[in-house]
């Protein structure tokens, strides 16, 4: 493995207060950066205080979008402890968004040794408040300064990390969606089960257009029969129907959200019936109309559990639950953060000490 080289801040920064932080607003003293340049694959990699990069205007991130993303987060315990939560699979899945958009695998062994180097050296910044957390973002952008159509020849793998605040800061509140009838998030043989910078731009119109209808979110329906559930925002989606719980199947077109695989886990272990299917939007709305659509839930990094308390289906508002969080939410919820933060015992292997 290569030598990780540090550079210490001499100007460590003012640390927020817990009641100011809400959510990617503030970054730690110190980032990881590792290049890669053809021929010599990536080197140099290295802690250095937190700073503006310097890139050339060309750089074919810019034109052409070779950019990818994780989003993770590091809890502190009540034991003055911090934990990671299943780090390896974020860097396992942002070597198959590299695969998907051509940018060089990464060496995921080197990327969990910067990680833990990171963390350990801006420990101080981990908030202990209920709730919150170090919220860590690790990217890679196409640096090659070059207009042609072609993968860059060089990039950046870069990891920074911000203190997050409470998600929840007046108890867990289902949200209104509103289902997109118009435009998609992504087809099959897209790039929706990468984490690209691209989904985010693409989903941004129908999360404008649920705002001004007064809804929180869009859920997404498939690109080529606009009939079939995929995903909700950012978020993977579950439905609780007559006391089973689906799940939209990996399909090719749905990010393999780490959150959602761990709902799965905690389902299983638990000897609650569930189901990785494909699910229609008629199918929902026939649940609701028979009194069997018992709970719907996003979830995902920053929320873990998002409920959901009422969907609008063409000019239909469908109520779910009575609009109040259910109940396996709630202990989805529980137990999740319950492991995250150590309260809990991780009988599932997921978390790392530090």
């Amino acid at each position: 493995m290569l030598e990780i080289k540090k550079e210490l801040t001499t100007n460590p920064k003012e640390k927020p207060a817990v009641d100011q932080l809400g959510f990617g607003q503030f970054f730690t003293d110190h980032m990881f950066i590792v290049d890669y340049t053809e021929g010599m694959g990536w080197h140099d990699p290295r802690i250095i205080p937190y700073q503006p990069l310097s890139i050339d205007p060309s750089a074919m991130v810019f034109h052409y979008g070779q950019a990818v993303f994780e989003g993770l987060k590091a809890y502190a315990t009540v034991d003055n402890g911090v934990l990671l939560f299943r780090p390896d699979r974020n860097f396992n899945r942002l070597n198959h968004s590299n695969e998907r958009i051509v940018i060089p695998a990464i060496d995921e062994e080197l990327a969990l040794e910067a990680l833990k180097q990171l963390v350990t050296l801006d420990r101080e910044w981990v908030p202990t408040a209920p709730g919150t957390s170090l919220y860590i973002r690790p990217f890679i952008i196409a640096t090659e300064p070059h207009l042609g159509v072609h993968p860059s020849n060089s990039y950046q793998f870069i990891i920074i990390m911000s203190p997050s605040g409470s998600y929840y800061k007046e108890g867990i509140n289902p949200v209104k969606i509103m289902v997109e009838q118009h435009f998609v998030r992504a087809v099959v043989g897209g790039t929706g089960e990468a984490k690209t910078a691209g989904n985010y731009a693409s989903a941004l119109k129908g999360q404008e257009i649920a705002h001004k209808e007064g809804y929180s979110q869009t859920l997404w329906l498939d690109g080529k029969e606009h009939r079939y559930i995929e995903e909700v925002g950012s978020m993977n989606i579950f439905f609780k129907i007559n006391g089973t719980v689906i799940t939209p199947a990996l399909n090719g077109s749905i990010l393999p959200g780490i959150t959602r695989d761990s709902m799965l886990h905690v389902l299983k272990a638990k000897n609650i019936p569930v189901e990785e299917r494909r699910i229609s939007i008629d199918e929902v709305v026939e649940a609701y109309h028979n009194g069997t659509l018992e709970e719907a839930f996003g979830t995902g990094t920053a929320a873990v559990i998002s409920p959901v308390g009422e969907l609008k289906w063409r000019d239909e508002k469908i109520l779910i639950n009575n609009g109040e969080i259910g109940e396996i939410s709630q202990m989805l919820y529980d137990t999740l953060t319950g492991i995250q933060n150590g309260t809990l015992e991780d009988s599932f292997g997921w978390t790392i000490k530090l």
